[in-house]
């Protein structure tokens, strides 16, 4: 059998790593790795200090606050235009009105709804957070914007994070992999990627008021690696501030978040953008590196940073030389992204909800989709004798472009899993469709949409007769029953926390009532987090995990349960089996009252599983395939390697099914004998690979030894400390299997 080799260039391993390895997508990104990476310059110096000397005090101090909902102040006498801004997690979000959130009520603000940030992490694929952020950003142009608030990442520190489904991962390798094509993607186009929440900003729960305490290992190995690797690899052109505080200061004025280690460490060059009324103070937010003020619902002049700030210059509280300084990167940016300048007639035209960028979401859909349980080989779906299907669920027909409190977009196209099935089955086949479970909320102790709460929304969840009652009809004249449960963006919000992991609507109660007419039942839950589903998990042999993933979700989902696309995501966090395992609950450390102790340090998600020796139900990094996959002749380039070297680690993926499938090589460094706390291991690698039915690919994953370090605290350095290392090769952080010792000097 003649086996494909291949590498990835050291550029290409440090910017994609990660990438599906075949011919074709290697030539790809060859091509995408021979453009530069854009990156902030001083070539527009000149002209922006010639600005600046003729702007009043008062012009200044207008682009340092919103002056609209998403927009700062322009100088029009002198060319300077608002630096337009909008929201966009899950593609470009609809015109608001200028002061305040009402729709716009435009015709023409319709946009491509994008798989949520947990779909794309769980495509394990660079390349298709490349399509993201450029597909995006080509609908930001076309909509005139200049500045795309996202992506949000976060660690997901807890599962009951209201936003885990914004946020991409509990691993900050993972994280800052995805993170850097998703901004390299979206800056391609002339537009601006706000990276946000800076940082540490992990719940919803007393988002306004929290102070986190944390060591400072802790911050540097989890909270901050993909915000480097943001600014100092994809060149991000800006920072959004948190809501919250650290270490006693609030994020949007610390100074040493924002200038000792933003600016004077890492070298941001950029401008740092608050969230919404997330500013406290004046003069020392500016001194200590916010640039743009944002919020609500005050009057805009009522900023902080605008009557405010031109009383305290007025009072010589605050030099007029600090505020040029902040003026100055905002027209830097705006000149970058060619907002103004001579190159404004080259920027970026850009389109927006185009066949094209429905493919693009159908194509991270597609590979976002978590096969969990297949033990009967139900899947892909045979179709052979069966005359009807009941399909079962309110999810099977809930639209999740918009909802809850946070951003979402207003699509034309929104294709369910119900309609991606009547698009995709014989017309000969029945679907007999019952809702099953009425979505229900107790709205006397919902409280009010926007409360910052642990509670969130509150469910009813009591089964309605009557809809039980068709669901049940529906499953006994039916030859086989899919039931699609779970979650929603009404459920799953900003601003709110989860009560528990629980299933909403009574949801398993109609699982296993379908189950006991129709045993020949699929379970497809739909969420962006971790549920309780151990004794789903059990009781159900066929078990397909999906996400809020985008505009064509049905038919990736029906393609994924028809075989005519074979499942390849996997698991960007670990499913617990039950939320006292997960670190920040075992610790006692979640939700905090005013301060958050983040007493589990580094061993975040898998970290603390792997380490403590706890059983999850799903693993980190977990999903199967409608094939099956062996890795073989594992090895190093070299034995021992020094500091300043790469580690290149190859191995042979043997697809010994019958289909073509992709799979991740998940790569895990661990140190047994460290004289430092570590976690027992840590991914430091993946890459994607196809490879077809009975067939090998040789692929090789290159693993820098920095990567190793770990943050010294009393030498403020990364240190990599001697010693032997085994690098683990597994399909999930808990199937490992082959490892290479490797010895560095």
């Amino acid at each position: 059998m003649k086996n494909k080799i291949i590498t990835l260039s050291l550029f290409s391993m440090l910017l994609f790593t990660g990438n599906v390895a075949n011919s074709q997508t290697a030539n790809t990104m060859n091509l995408l790795n021979t453009k530069p990476v854009k990156s902030l310059d001083t070539s527009f110096d000149a002209e922006i200090n010639k600005l600046i000397s003729q702007m009043t005090l008062e012009e200044k101090i207008g682009m340092l606050h919103g002056n609209s909902m998403f927009s700062t102040g322009g100088v029009k006498r002198l060319g300077i235009p608002e630096l337009k801004m909008a929201d966009g997690p899950l593609g470009v979000r609809e015109e608001i009105s200028r002061d305040n959130w009402s729709a716009a009520g435009w015709t023409n603000d319709f946009a491509t709804y994008y798989p949520a940030s947990g779909a794309l992490a769980a495509t394990w694929n660079t390349k298709m957070a490349y399509t993201f952020g450029n597909s995006v950003g080509q609908e930001m142009r076309a909509r005139d914007k200049d500045m795309l608030l996202s992506p949000a990442i976060n660690i997901v520190r807890t599962p009951l994070g209201g936003r885990t489904y914004e946020y991409s991962t509990e691993d900050p390798f993972l994280n800052k992999r995805m993170a850097v094509p998703l901004i390299v993607g979206l800056q391609d186009n002339d537009v601006m990627a706000c990276v946000k929440h800076f940082a540490a900003n992990n719940q919803e729960t007393n988002r306004d008021i929290y102070d986190v305490q944390m060591d400072e290992r802790t911050l540097r190995e989890i909270y901050l690696p993909a915000f480097e690797a943001a600014v100092k690899e994809a060149k991000a052109y800006s920072i959004m501030g948190a809501y919250n505080k650290f270490r006693g200061d609030y994020l949007c004025e610390n100074d040493y978040m924002l200038n000792t280690i933003l600016r004077d460490e890492w070298g941001f060059k950029g401008v740092v953008v608050s969230d919404w009324a997330a500013v406290h103070s004046t003069v020392k937010t500016l001194k200590n590196g916010l640039d743009i003020e944002m919020g609500t619902p005050k009057p805009f002049n009522e900023f902080f940073l605008a009557d405010k700030l031109i009383a305290a210059a007025k009072a010589g509280e605050i030099s007029e030389v600090e505020i040029d300084k902040h003026v100055k990167r905002i027209l830097n940016v705006l000149f970058q992204v060619k907002a103004m300048g001579t190159e404004q007639k080259n920027r970026v035209k850009g389109s927006i909800a185009t066949e094209a960028h429905y493919q693009d979401a159908y194509k991270i859909a597609s590979e976002a989709v978590v096969l969990l349980k297949n033990d009967k080989n139900v899947l892909p779906l045979k179709l052979d004798g069966i005359q009807s299907i009941a399909v079962i669920g309110n999810n099977a027909t809930k639209k999740n472009a918009l909802g809850g409190f946070g951003a979402g977009v207003k699509t034309k196209r929104e294709i369910t899993p119900l309609e991606g099935l009547q698009n995709r089955l014989p017309a000969s086949i029945k679907i007999n469709y019952a809702e099953g479970y009425l979505e229900r909320y107790d709205l006397k102790n919902k409280g009010k949409l926007g409360d910052i709460t642990l509670n969130g929304p509150v469910t009813i969840d009591q089964l309605d007769p009557a809809k039980l009652q068709e669901a049940i009809d529906a499953a006994k004249n039916s030859d086989m029953a899919i039931v699609f449960a779970g979650s929603n963006r009404d459920y799953e919000t900003e601003a709110s926390d989860r009560r528990n992991l629980n299933l909403p609507f009574a949801q398993e109660e109609l699982i296993n009532k379908v189950r006991a007419v129709n045993p020949n039942t699929i379970v497809v839950i739909i969420a962006g987090a971790p549920f309780d589903i151990v004794d789903l998990s059990q009781k159900s042999p066929t078990l397909v995990w999906s996400w809020f993933n985008g505009s064509e979700g049905g038919n990736a989902l029906a393609d994924v349960l028809l075989g005519k696309i074979n499942p390849s995501g996997k698991l960007p966090w670990t499913m617990p089996k039950k939320i006292e395992d997960s670190p920040a609950h075992a610790t006692n450390s979640f939700p905090g009252d005013k301060t958050v102790n983040y007493a589990e340090g580094i061993l975040v998600g898998y970290r603390w599983f792997d380490t403590k020796k706890i059983e999850p139900l799903y693993p980190f990094g977990y999903g199967l395939s409608y094939t099956s996959f062996a890795f073989e002749n594992a090895k190093t380039d070299k034995k021992s390697y020094n500091a300043n070297e790469t580690i290149a680690v190859s191995v042979t993926v043997k697809n010994s099914g019958k289909v073509d499938g992709q799979e991740v090589v998940q790569l895990y460094s661990s140190k047994s004998d460290s004289k430092i706390t570590r976690a027992a291991q840590e991914l430091k690698g993946f890459q994607k690979v196809l490879v077809s039915a009975g067939k090998s690919e040789i692929i090789t994953i290159q693993v820098p030894v920095k990567e190793l370090a770990y943050y010294n605290v009393e030498t403020k350095k990364w240190t990599v400390e001697p010693g032997n290392y085994t690098m683990k090769l597994g399909s999930s952080s808990r199937d490992i299997k082959k490892e290479v010792v490797v010895t560095i000097k």
